[in-house]
């Protein structure tokens, strides 16, 4: 196993996921929870943006974005079932998945990989680490992911096939568990240029670089909230407490779109925060 790259993430906190994983009874609970609805269920939520009429595309991007799986003891696997159904009715251009795709130990990621190499856009799936990835072996989830054809991003951009070679996917580090370099995520892109971050507090590492649509998940709405989607509980960080969710204007930048993810973080427990895959159509 290779040295977990979050230097934030202790010995304590592997204690208390493994106390809870015991809990959970090694995912039993959490397949309970799924079968009485108690995960929630699984949506799509779509948006569109319109580039300016000098910038226009060929033709439409259709743009899935999905994040925060967490598979484990706290998710059941069969929300990814779930999530393929979705992306095989939608039919995107092109898979993005913006991190934390486990909960505890990386060989988790097994089952989510699986599932993904099913998964078959026809310009590809590109991917970013979450802090949970990167407090585990990252280099197994990469392997994994790879396997499955899934592209992963750490502080670089990746062109898009013909005929949208000048669409560009940019992924940076998670903000505080990895290394982020915004510098060297858009170094090379192209004139479109799509931000993929695990949390929106990524958006505190820009240095006047351009983006034109930005993805980020990370919060899951809060998971727990009020009827109105109000977060019980705040999420981690900054930026993530005021963009908890839905799609956010960036002052002289392009939006952000902040997805409540797929999957359930510690307790398999979802309320009023139900999960999501994204779909958003660049014209």
């Amino acid at each position: 196993m290779s040295v977990p790259r979050n230097k934030r993430y202790s010995r304590r906190k592997h204690l208390i996921e493994a106390c809870v994983g015991a809990a959970l009874l090694r995912g039993r609970v959490a397949a309970l929870s799924y079968r009485i609805g108690l995960h929630g269920k699984l949506g799509v939520t779509h948006h569109t943006l319109a580039l300016s009429p000098g910038r226009r595309l060929p033709r439409p991007l259709k743009i899935a974005f999905a994040s925060d799986f967490h598979a484990g003891v706290s998710t059941d696997p069969a929300i990814f079932d779930d999530l393929l159904a979705h992306l095989a009715v939608e039919q995107p251009d092109v898979l993005l998945l913006g991190g934390d795709y486990i909960t505890g130990p990386a060989k988790h990621a097994e089952v989510l990989a699986t599932r993904l190499a099913q998964c078959k856009p026809p310009l590809g799936k590109f991917a970013v680490f979450g802090n949970h990835d990167l407090s585990t072996d990252d280099g197994l989830i990469a392997q994994l992911f790879e396997a499955a054809g899934v592209r992963m991003l750490v502080n670089r951009a990746e062109a898009l096939a013909a005929p949208f070679d000048n669409v560009s996917i940019c992924g940076m580090d998670d903000p505080w568990a990895g290394e982020p370099d915004a510098t060297a995520t858009f170094a090379g892109a192209g004139e479109v240029r799509i931000l993929l971050m695990h949390a929106p507090d990524g958006l505190l590492m820009l240095n006047g670089q351009r983006y034109d649509i930005g993805f980020a998940g990370h919060t899951h709405g809060g998971q727990i909230a009020l009827p109105d989607g109000t977060p019980i509980v705040m999420p981690q960080g900054p930026l993530s407490r005021p963009y908890y969710y839905g799609r956010f204007p960036v002052l002289r930048n392009g939006d952000l779109i902040v997805s409540r993810g797929v999957g359930c973080g510690l307790i398999p427990v979802r309320i009023n925060a139900d999960p999501e895959l994204v779909i958003c159509t660049v014209q």
